[in-house]
């Protein structure tokens, strides 16, 4: 390796990088995630007659340029067979725009595709709600009122707060309308009849029966009606409108507050509409809406590996956006406290204007920039304290992180005949976030695995190894991610680089990596859990293996010395990296092509060539 090459590259990728920093201090990064979102805002747009045709036409084309070459709609490019439940929600939502009609030839593969895969039974359950809120499929007959969910005690044998912090939210406003039956439909309403294949389709719901015949409930609840779930939703809106910062429980949250008697030129929802408008990025010449706008995520990572690459903390651009950082951190206590009660709010959430849904990556994050200022002033130092108090606070009792919640890991909720439930509905541990948490509480603030709680997510990492010796990545594709993150943390807290464990983690890296000298992983493996080879290489995965073997490795090898030559000559993908739900939602991070092969050539400078 050229090291007067590298350090120049490095210094090039630093410059590119604050030059993109926005005057307040911020990166802002298009967060481009499946289409599902553009589709149901397209199809809220029609069904509210939201008077701008102009918009509606860029979202309709946004959602055009998604098409594949077979005219049918995918969640990741390599998804054989097309996804069924993507390419209803793109056929729907370009009936809603009337740019089309279902015998347009843009729309008669996807339409045989939908049909010859069993039609709208066959979608997934929130595509299946969605349809049903729109008055397109037929609600199911529950045998309780399911509201009643939002009102059981915390001793129940389940109640909301057994419910993962992003199921419930998207779960609250859906329960405004299932039980009386609730749609909302407009001139602009589609006929999909010709969808419905075999029986009567109001009994294709039955996801949600097992859900709500399951509990127990008795008959002295039942006087507790929505206003249970009116005021769940109202003390989770945050100050720009959103339901938890995220477009998708915003959009139910229209729906089932319009349905609720709320008017449209209501404050709640104009706010929520305006919120949702302040959500669009230019993603590849189209208009795209994000689920959750990264900005808080991607300058917390941005600044940290401005930091690692040597850019002084005196640095104009770093202190602006350590500065940034201290203005979102979080002073509300949120639903983390019902299981965390004794703990000061001290986290950060991903998306700017959230207040109240802090997460643990996002928090770790945040404390590797202020970590480095904590010396500088009291304010960096009361905010690292409190971030990390309650970092710590929020470990689960089996040893691990999760994502937002504590001890949500629920057996009987995570086992219910709903597919992915484990996914959607609990929050558990994770090998990702344990393995960078542990990572940050080694590098920056010393605990060595001989420490009680760092021992205790250490024993974690190790139960939760594969027999190939790779780690599952729940927020990241997915193999690469989670083992990345998981040797990383293990190092960083001590644990020797010649364990077996680590040198079993070592060989599955290599034993995957590409002829040319980098990785890639399919989001196959995400559907299979286990490792699809993506037959190309991309940035963010070939970075994440160079950094594993990087603090794994005594001197550079061949391998590594290929994947930072790699990583040299290779800028940019298009393929998603990114993991939300399981065949059904990913993400491209356009931040991320910037951000982690720039952190693993620093990492592999500073060790192996400085």
């Amino acid at each position: 390796m050229d090291m007067r090459r590298l350090e120049k590259e490095i210094f090039r990728r630093c410059n590119e990088l604050l030059s993109l920093q926005k005057p307040d201090g911020t990166w802002r990064f298009c967060f481009e995630n499946s289409l599902i979102t553009d589709a149901y805002m397209l199809i809220l747009f029609r069904s509210i007659e939201h008077r701008n045709e102009k918009l509606i036409k860029q979202i309709t084309d946004r959602i055009l340029s998604q098409q594949s070459e077979d005219g049918l709609w995918r969640v990741y490019p390599d998804e054989e067979p097309a996804n069924l439940s993507a390419t209803i929600q793109a056929y729907t939502a370009l009936l809603y725009s009337q740019y089309f009609k279902s015998n347009d030839n843009k729309l008669q593969t996807a339409k045989q595709f939908i049909i010859q895969n069993g039609g709208l039974k066959e979608a997934d359950l929130l595509t299946k709600v969605f349809l049903a809120m729109n008055g397109l499929y037929e609600w199911p007959d529950v045998p309780i009122d399911p509201a009643i969910l939002f009102s059981l005690p915390m001793t129940a044998p389940i109640n909301q707060y057994d419910i993962s912090s992003y199921g419930r939210a998207h779960f609250a406003p859906v329960l405004l309308m299932v039980d009386e039956k609730k749609k909302l439909t407009s001139k602009y309403t589609p006929d999909l009849s010709d969808l419905y294949i075999g029986e009567n389709e109001g009994s294709h719901l039955e996801e949600w029966v097992n859900l709500f015949s399951l509990l127990n409930i008795r008959e002295s609840y039942l006087h507790f009606k929505k206003e249970k779930i009116l005021s769940y939703i109202q003390n989770h809106i945050e100050p720009d409108g959103t339901l938890l910062s995220y477009s998708m429980t915003t959009i139910f949250m229209i729906y089932g507050l319009l349905t609720s008697g709320y008017q449209r030129n209501s404050t709640v929802i104009q706010n929520a509409l305006s919120g949702l408008m302040k959500m669009f990025c230019e993603a590849d010449g189209t208009l795209h809406l994000q689920n959750s706008p990264s900005t808080t995520w991607d300058t917390s990572l941005i600044l940290y590996t401005l930091l690692e690459a040597g850019v002084p903390i005196n640095n104009p651009s770093i202190i602006k956006g350590a500065q940034f950082l201290l203005t979102q951190q979080h002073t509300k206590y949120g639903d983390w406290s019902v299981h965390n009660p004794n703990a000061v709010p001290g986290g950060w959430g991903f998306s700017i204007g959230n207040t109240i849904h802090p997460d643990i990556d996002d928090t770790q994050a945040a404390l590797r920039t202020i970590a480095h200022f904590y010396q500088t002033n009291s304010f960096y130092q009361t905010s690292y304290d409190r971030g990390l108090n309650w970092l710590l606070s929020m470990q689960n009792e089996d040893g691990g992180w999760a994502a937002f919640e504590k001890n949500t890991n629920r057996y009987l909720i995570g086992n219910l005949p709903i597919k992915h439930a484990k996914d959607a509905l609990i929050d558990p541990s994770t090998p990702d976030l344990t393995g960078r948490t542990l990572e940050f509480l080694g590098k920056f603030h010393g605990l060595k695995h001989n420490q009680p709680s760092v021992k205790k997510g250490v024993n974690w990492l190790w139960e939760n190894q594969e027999q190939d010796g790779s780690w599952y990545g729940r927020w990241g594709v997915c193999y690469l991610y989670g083992t990345w993150a998981a040797i990383t943390g293990l190092i960083a807290c001590g644990i020797s680089p010649q364990n077996k464990r680590i040198q079993k983690a070592k060989q599955w890296l290599l034993s995957i990596q590409n002829a040319n000298g980098g990785w890639g992983e399919s989001c196959e493996s995400d559907k299979k859990r286990s490792f699809v080879d993506l037959k190309e290489s991309n940035p963010s995965q070939t970075a994440w293996a160079l950094n594993a073997l990087t603090v794994i490795s005594d001197h550079p090898t061949t391998e590594m010395e290929r994947a930072a030559e790699w990583l040299m000559n290779h800028k940019k993908t298009d393929y998603p990296t990114g993991a939300g739900l399981p065949e059904a939602f990913y993400i491209r991070y356009h931040s991320y092509d910037k951000i982690w092969p720039l952190l693993g050539l620093v990492n592999y400078y500073k060790k192996f060539v400085r």
